[in-house]
């Protein structure tokens, strides 16, 4: 048999060489590809993700003249109708980390059109806004989980951007959609002759972070207000001089004020040489004016436009040389502001200016003179803790108004402009930072930051919270009252019923004082339905009321003496919910002072009905738990001991430990001042004795020896119902029986 094997039967057997190399070929194009895609991938973000800002590689991008324009600014957007929250909180890198918001930063780009003219120039500071972002804790490459995006288009200065061209870049933004959840920096708006004080390009529903706001154009809860931020600050270091060596008491320092109000300094500069130093213009000088320094003094990044070069100003080679009116001496600014106490802040052509910063970094407090001006993070900054604020057709008087300051008001606001500069705008990224901060406490309010943490300062023995609790306590919680009495068993039995119809009330306690004398026993005692305990002590000592008894299980604790009976159970009731919200404080009805002898220099007890308290008496008053450990554990001293030998200052000592840790004062509750007990017919108590009021003083003056400070503190309020005094059905009122003064 003969076998015939086709030529095309071997050929499939194997694979011939040119077959093999090309899947090896294959092989390493798709290698390059993917080692390519990499390479890329790290180009364009760093170890962390982040976008790197890289102004050796922007790509440009040309704008037709047919291209889209963005709509026009709505002057109406408000947080709920113009920002989509549901775009927030997608996402938070840990699940264990605290909800935020996250911005993403388009990346940098050139938008030119067919002629080749640039929409904006990059400068300096704005391209420090980007990093600060990006380097942020809020900073997210994926725009997808994005709850804010940022164009990497500087706008921070209208006189130097195109507006159409600008327009038409916004809307080119693959994310744009109308604007919606996207912000724009800005700190020079309009142009001349009108100056707006908004951003004039078509921004749509975006958000505008800017400086020149009015309250007309400010959008309240949308838009940032951010201060106008003062180039020459980044070379300017200020001598910090204190107050006695500052030689005015205002400075006018502005270029551009207008002719009604530089006539009224001029004027002024007559009557009160040695008041107002008034600087205007040098005949001959060699600095531009605020508007040109301001206009041109942003440091380029990118312009390919050589011949606008000539137009930056370098404020580093230069000196700002002013003149005082009308005797022409010179003056080098910003270091002519150390020698104001106060600086004049005004509207000059634009509303906004730069004088505001310069001020707070020269330690001068700013005087602001122009009505309608939104300050910088106005819904989250007090000005008022570092700023006077005084109506544009008040400027003749304001020497005057002045003067009428205290030096410790004007020490007062000194320092607090000082920590508000240093904390929020003595560089561009603290000051985005804080634009940040604002946004999120918006999108969070529950994770908001409160007034405190905004407005005050951080100090080492500031106030605080030691009990570490929530505001306010569980309300089934109630409190524990605390009777000590010694052997007035009519009154003690009157109060003991009074106390048990009081709904809070929980448990009471009877701290029977007297080693000679036994109780009542249990069963002579009013039956109540509240649990009642009678603790007989060892010693005769009045700090008894404060021991931390194990049967007391709820962290408010009501002393009360045992005559006090003529509290009703809504005064009480409306004392322990008072406490609730300020846990860490003393609470009650019964209040003093104290003040200060300038004839005897020692502090005097004083129980003169006055507008100031300093002290609530425990003899009828709330406190923590915690605050009777500390009474009888940790109280400085020998004061203890003291009080017990002298049976007399318990409750001023509780008031001295409260207010030494918590830097607070105490809370007096509803309006009642007597605390006569018309019942009781007993005229050995202690206060009934002549020399109790010199005793208290001098418990005072001892107390703060030993303390080595004062730590009462004074209040000029009282807590009362809302509905106390109105003119309402007593069925919707909770509190009716409160009693009178």
């Amino acid at each position: 048999m003969t076998v015939i094997i086709k030529s095309s039967a071997i050929s499939k057997a194997s694979m011939p060489k040119y077959e093999f190399y090309r899947y090896i070929l294959v092989i390493l194009i798709l290698l390059l590809i993917v080692f390519f895609w990499v390479k890329n991938f790290h180009h364009k973000s760093n170890e962390n993700g982040r976008l790197r800002l890289d102004l050796s590689d922007i790509t440009q991008i040309m704008l037709d003249k047919d291209a889209e324009l963005a709509r026009a600014h709505n002057p109406n957007c408000s947080y709920w109708d113009c920002f989509d929250v549901y775009k927030c909180g997608q996402k938070t890198a840990l699940a264990n980390e605290q909800e935020r918001i996250l911005i993403y930063v388009y990346p940098l780009k050139e938008y030119i059109d067919s002629d080749r003219k640039q929409a904006f120039v990059l400068t300096k500071e704005f391209y420090q806004i980007l990093k600060t972002i990006v380097n942020s804790r809020y900073y997210t490459p994926n725009p997808n989980e994005a709850c804010l995006f940022v164009p990497s288009i500087d706008t921070l200065n209208q006189n130097r951007i195109d507006v159409n061209l600008v327009g038409k870049a916004l809307a080119s933004l693959p994310y744009w959609e109308n604007g919606e959840n996207h912000i724009l920096f800005n700190i020079i708006s309009g142009t001349s002759p009108d100056y707006n004080t908004v951003l004039d390009v078509n921004t749509d529903r975006a958000m505008i972070a800017g400086a020149s706001f009015d309250t007309w154009t400010y959008r309240t809860g949308f838009d940032i207000a951010l201060p106008f931020y003062s180039p020459i600050l980044e070379f300017y270091k200020p001598l910090k001089k204190p107050l006695n060596e500052r030689k005015f008491l205002l400075i006018s320092s502005q270029m551009n004020i207008f002719p009604r109000q530089y006539r009224i300094l001029q004027e002024m500069s007559y009557d009160y040489p040695q008041d107002l130093l008034l600087l205007q213009k040098c005949p001959a000088s060699t600095v531009k004016t605020d508007e040109n320094i301001i206009d041109s003094g942003n440091s380029k990044v990118i312009d390919d436009d050589e011949d606008d070069d000539e137009n930056v100003v370098d404020l580093s080679k230069i000196k700002d040389i002013r003149c005082n009116f009308p005797h022409g001496n010179e003056f080098e600014y910003p270091h002519v502001l150390e020698n104001g106490i106060f600086c004049l802040v005004t509207r000059g052509l634009r509303l906004s200016q730069p004088t505001l910063m310069d001020a707070m970094a020269s330690g001068c407090i700013p005087v602001i003179m122009a009505d309608n001006l939104v300050l910088p993070f106005n819904e989250i900054i007090d000005w008022n803790l570092a700023s006077i604020r005084i109506y544009e057709n008040s400027l003749h008087s304001i020497i005057t108004k002045l003067k009428q300051i205290s030096q410790d008001k004007i020490l007062e606001l000194q320092q607090h402009g000082k920590f508000l500069y240093e904390k929020y705008f003595e560089t561009i990224e603290k000051i985005v930072l804080t634009a940040l901060d604002e946004l999120n406490d918006r999108v969070y309010p529950h994770l908001a930051k409160n007034y405190m943490y905004w407005n005050m300062p951080k100090i080492e023995k500031s106030a605080h919270n030691p009990l570490y609790l929530p505001l306010i306590a569980p309300k089934s919680q109630g409190f524990t009252a605390v009777i000590l009495t010694y052997d007035r068993i009519e009154s003690l039995f009157i109060l003991i019923q009074k106390l048990a119809v009081v709904p809070s009330l929980q448990k009471i306690l009877v701290i029977w004082n007297n080693q000679k004398k036994p109780p009542p026993h249990i069963t002579l005692f009013p039956k109540i339905n509240k649990p009642l305990k009678v603790i007989q002590t060892k010693e005769n000592k009045l700090s008894n009321r404060f021991y931390p008894y194990e049967e007391i299980e709820t962290e408010a604790i009501l002393t009360i003496d045992d005559d006090i009976v003529m509290l009703t159970a809504d005064e009480l009731d409306f004392g322990y919910e008072v406490w609730r919200e300020f846990s860490d404080r003393i609470v009650g009805f019964p209040s003093r002072t104290h003040v200060f002898d300038n004839v005897t220099n020692k502090w005097r007890y004083e129980s003169e009905w006055t507008n100031q308290i300093s002290m609530v008496l425990t003899g009828a008053a709330f406190h923590h738990k915690y605050w009777s450990y500390m009474y009888t554990n940790a109280m400085p001293g020998d004061i203890k001991e003291w009080v017990d030998e002298h049976m007399n200052c318990e409750d001023i000592a509780m008031n001295f430990l409260v207010a030494n840790i918590t830097n607070k004062p105490p809370i007096k509750v509803a309006p009642r001042k007597k605390f006569k007990c018309p019942e009781c017919t007993n005229n050995e108590m202690l206060s009934a004795s002549y020399f109790h009021m010199m005793e208290r003083s001098a418990c005072i003056n001892r107390f703060a020896e030993i303390y080595g400070t004062m730590p009462l503190k004074n209040v000029e309020f009282r807590a009362d119902p809302v509905l106390f005094k109105d003119n309402f059905p007593e069925k919707l009122k909770r509190f009716n029986d409160i009693g009178n003064l």
